[in-house]
């Protein structure tokens, strides 16, 4: 399944547009933009379409909507807030690909868009990194280990994001926002996410209460969400930002991690029960523990001591959004060829999220 998300295919019929309107808004707004143009979809992604642009100059990238604002759910598919956040993010040491242009004017190709620099390296879609000898897999790890700790050492008001997120505790408006969600996509009831809306709000630790723990938080940080150095295990681009915020760092990493809570056989992008050691993966306490050394974090234990109250939280988190994925199916508008089988994987991901909240 995975390999089908490597590279470019001819673009969707349900995501196609008119290039020749595309090129004509480029040749005029952006700098050093000249046809003729020719565009390839990606394969991998399912919320916002993705667009390798062709010139005989230069190779740029396009995301868009998957359609006009007036279809789709409240607060999804925010591309103006991608382009935002990696603009801000680029004189850091979090690396992003260069900003170039933002279109929210639907007229143009029937949706908003923006266009970014293309990066030329690799996106790694297999967690057990089949294709890595035992040195590489260790390396890789760090190496995102590494750029999460710089995201959430950051300042948001130091790069002009001191507003990007709404004030006030982030666990509970992330429940009320993903319940509100599940609830507007719901294609068969699941009754572990009725549980689960239930506990969380009641079960929240002093940790996730904490407001003075406030980063940039990516939402969605995971390896096929990197592009790595062509041979180097180094990360030249985070991508995918679409739920970037101001919120609890803890949040965004322990989402990180829960790919060693899930079994790839329930969803693809799970360890879950590989043998870590001998594919020289660390084991999600060593990982915890570096981040937190890279953090200034004194206390690992401390921070695992609640480690099932933020697994359950991102297992509903990660359901929901499996969910609206299974709506966007249902509609037509997913943008993945894979979007069908990831949806399936809402109802175990929320009863796993259920049996994790029932052992805190």
């Amino acid at each position: 399944m995975l390999e089908a998300n490597t590279g470019t295919k001819p673009v969707a019929e349900s995501h196609a547009f008119d290039v020749g309107a595309l090129q004509r808004h480029l040749e005029a707004r952006l700098d050093g933009f000249e046809g003729p143009l020719t565009v390839e979809q990606f394969k991998g992604g399912q919320s916002n379409p993705t667009y390798k642009l062709l010139t005989p100059r230069r190779t740029y990238v396009m995301r868009s909507k998957p359609g006009p604002v007036s279809r789709l759910l409240p607060s999804a598919h925010a591309i103006e807030r991608e382009f935002r956040v990696m603009g801000a993010l680029h004189a850091t040491d979090v690396p992003v690909p260069r900003m170039l242009l933002l279109c929210e004017d639907e007229g143009v190709i029937g949706r908003a868009f923006y266009v970014m620099e293309y990066m030329d390296g690799r996106v790694l879609w297999d967690q057990s990194l089949p294709a890595c000898d035992r040195d590489m897999r260790g390396r890789i790890y760090d190496e995102m280990n590494r750029v999460i700790a710089a995201l959430h050492s950051v300042d948001p008001a130091a790069i002009g994001l001191g507003d990007y997120g709404r004030p006030g505790n982030y666990f509970d408006r992330q429940i009320g926002r993903w319940g509100k969600q599940y609830l507007a996509s719901i294609t068969e009831p699941i009754a572990a996410m009725d549980r689960l809306m239930e506990w969380l709000p009641a079960h929240m630790p002093a940790s996730a209460r904490d407001e003075s723990q406030v980063s940039i938080v990516h939402g969605d940080y995971r390896l096929d969400n990197l592009c790595f150095h062509a041979t180097e295990p180094r990360i030249i681009a985070v991508l995918d930002w679409e739920l970037s915020t101001l919120g609890h760092p803890l949040a965004d990493f322990s989402y990180h991690c829960m790919s060693w809570h899930i079994d790839p056989s329930v969803y693809a992008r799970g360890i879950g029960g590989l043998d870590h050691h001998a594919l020289g993966i660390p084991t999600e306490h060593e990982y915890v523990a570096r981040y937190c050394e890279r953090t200034g974090r004194p206390d690992p234990d401390a921070v695992m001591a609640d480690w099932n109250f933020y697994m359950a939280y991102n297992l509903f988190r990660m359901a929901a959004i499996l969910q609206g994925i299974a709506k966007r199916v249902e509609a037509g508008t997913a943008s993945s060829a894979n979007a069908r089988q990831s949806a399936v994987g809402a109802r175990p991901l929320a009863e796993m999220g259920w049996r994790v909240a029932q052992q805190s």
